[in-house]
């Protein structure tokens, strides 16, 4: 789950991360009454969406009066963001952030992320702060210093002055510094967070440590042990397909493509994206209907996918593992026939009675294209929509 910049640090404060003062605005108004509670000579005004390069989109402005930041907050406040994160389509902006301005030193990154490979955590550092990771990675890669946490012993006093020393710190700025990475790190951990990532942290003139940007996920696993976070959720900032899908529990991401995918297990509908493109189709999103594929779930299935306008075509590729092939396709027939599918629906399924599902697919009232195997379904597929 992503929240934004604001509620970040609200939650970096009962941690003691430091952070600068600010509040949260949804009105101009209220923008004009955050700027007048900080009393202070510069204010930043921050638009407030699920995605980063905010300012290079035009997202972040700096005043130095209250009109200033009136004028900022009109100019930005409803207006369309397009980000290098958002797409083309960009994002509506439904809130700012009022926050102080900073005597800012030196700009700096720090992250924290689970590093599957290793099974550990990793907390890497850059000196190359307000650029986008990902461009110091491809770019130069040596300026990112990883240093990685067994989750059995946890974060070492040595290893954030380690972190600390890399960025080229000195004096005080050390000891903030290391302060600094060991109370963001307990609150990656107690949070069950999946990402921390500061961008820029910034060294004040005077020495101090500051996260000027706070980008933090948290694990949807976990949202039992933290009730209070669900609050903290911005449908506005998810796609509408998204959040219909997790009303029906069903997992799905949509993606860019034309061929609609329902599939049973995550495995299984990553390989079927992958051999979609080998066929040179672009699959339209991830859907992962789960091992028990029934009536219902199918049919929730359906609409989600029908609600993408991009697709063009639609591949069912189910295992029947846990349930029979032909009591799938029955609940496939059953469940086509209460929705109005207006594209060519190819079928494969696969596992105990597939021969009898088979038939029961060629012989139903619903035109279905019944493939033989993944690669026979993927071909067929892309050449209903060719």
């Amino acid at each position: 789950m992503k929240i934004h910049e604001y509620q970040g640090k609200e939650i970096l404060r009962k941690y003691n991360v430091p952070v600068p003062r600010g509040k949260v605005a949804f009105t101009v108004d209220e923008a004009v009454e955050a700027a007048k509670g900080l009393g202070t000579d510069v204010i930043v005004v921050k638009a407030q969406i699920h995605a980063g390069g905010r300012g290079k989109g035009g997202g972040v402005k700096i005043a130095k009066s209250l009109s200033e930041v009136k004028e900022h907050a009109e100019n930005i406040l409803g207006m369309t963001l397009v980000t290098h994160q958002t797409g083309p389509e960009g994002k509506e902006v439904k809130k700012l952030l009022i926050e102080e301005g900073m005597d800012i030193a030196r700009e700096l990154y720090l992250g924290i992320v689970l590093d599957r490979a290793a099974s550990q955590l990793v907390i890497m550092v850059s000196t190359e702060g307000g650029i986008e990771i990902e461009k110091v990675a491809a770019e130069t890669p040596e300026k990112i210093l990883k240093v990685w946490i067994d989750p059995s012993i946890g974060l070492g006093a040595f290893q954030a002055t380690q972190l600390a020393f890399g960025l080229g710190l000195e004096g005080n700025q050390v000891k903030n510094a290391v302060k600094f990475i060991k109370a963001l790190f307990k609150a990656f951990i107690e949070t069950d967070a999946t990402l921390a990532e500061i961008n820029p942290l910034v060294i004040t003139g005077e020495g101090e440590v500051i996260a000027l940007d706070a980008k933090i996920n948290f694990d949807d696993n976990a949202m039992y042990r933290h009730p209070d976070f669900i609050n903290l959720r911005d449908i506005n900032e998810e796609d509408p397909l998204e959040v219909e899908a997790s009303k029906y529990n069903l997992n799905y991401i949509k993606l860019d493509g034309n061929v609609g995918c329902m599939v049973n297990g995550a495995g299984l509908a990553m390989s079927t994206m992958d051999i979609i493109k080998l066929a040179g189709g672009e699959p339209a999103n991830f859907l992962d209907v789960g091992g028990g594929a029934n009536v219902d779930t199918v049919r929730d299935g359906f609409k989600i996918i029908l609600g993408d306008p991009n697709v063009k075509a639609i591949l069912i590729n189910i295992f029947g593992g846990i349930v029979r092939c032909d009591r799938i396709a029955k609940g496939v027939i059953e469940a086509a026939k209460t929705i109005n599918i207006t594209v060519p629906l190819v079928v494969r399924l696969e596992g105990t009675n597939a021969k009898e599902a088979k038939v029961l697919l060629n012989d139903s009232d619903v035109d279905f294209i019944v493939a033989d195997s993944l690669e026979d379904a993927a071909t067929k597929v892309v050449g209903a929509i060719n």
